[in-house]
């Protein structure tokens, strides 16, 4: 009995291992390599690091159905995606605010006009954000983009274009760092 509880440790053991590196990692964060997303399995595509001013801020992990180094095609793909920021530095709410309103005018200057109303909603339910906190940002076909913090739903804004508004900010032509994308594309 006792041989077949070791042989069932040591089994689990590595199995622990091996999932350990199958999970993407990067400044000191570690990202599980699939996450599911409205039944479907999602696919870590790559992890980028937000910096300001040498201050590291978040590691950004992309996830995917097919993996894809195209930023245009994964913002206007009608599919499940999904991006999770994990704070290795606080900001206040006006800080996260400041940095989303910048990126929205930088990458979809006209968005910022039509969609006023659903980034006004996104903007109330932020909240200052501490270090090891998460934003996850989901979208998700027929249903729209969902914003979480640290696992609880705070707001589902419906519609693709907000989608591709959302994601642009990571994706888009000016994202907050080149380093950054590159390593959302997995490149």
């Amino acid at each position: 009995m006792r041989k077949a509880v070791l042989a069932v440790l040591a089994g689990m053991a590595v199995m622990l291992t091996v999932a350990e590196l199958e999970a993407g990692s990067l400044a000191g964060v570690t990202m599980p390599d699939t996450q599911q997303v409205a039944g479907k399995t999602l696919a870590l595509n790559g992890l980028g690091l937000r910096t300001k001013y040498m201050v590291k801020v978040y590691v950004a992990g992309l996830y995917l159905e097919q993996k894809s180094s195209d930023a245009d095609a994964i913002i206007k793909a009608d599919a499940p995606r999904r991006i999770v920021l994990q704070f290795v530095h606080g900001a206040s709410k006006g800080q996260m605010t400041d940095a989303f309103n910048e990126s929205f005018n930088d990458n979809t200057p006209d968005a910022v006009k039509t969609m006023k109303p659903d980034i006004d909603t996104l903007f109330g339910a932020i909240d200052a954000v501490k270090v090891g906190d998460q934003m996850i940002f989901t979208y998700v076909p027929g249903t729209g983009t969902t914003y979480a913090m640290n696992g609880q739903d705070k707001v589902t804004i419906p519609g693709a274009g907000f989608g591709q508004v959302m994601f642009s900010v990571w994706l888009g032509p000016k994202p907050p760092t080149a380093d950054c994308k590159k390593g959302l594309l997995g490149q």
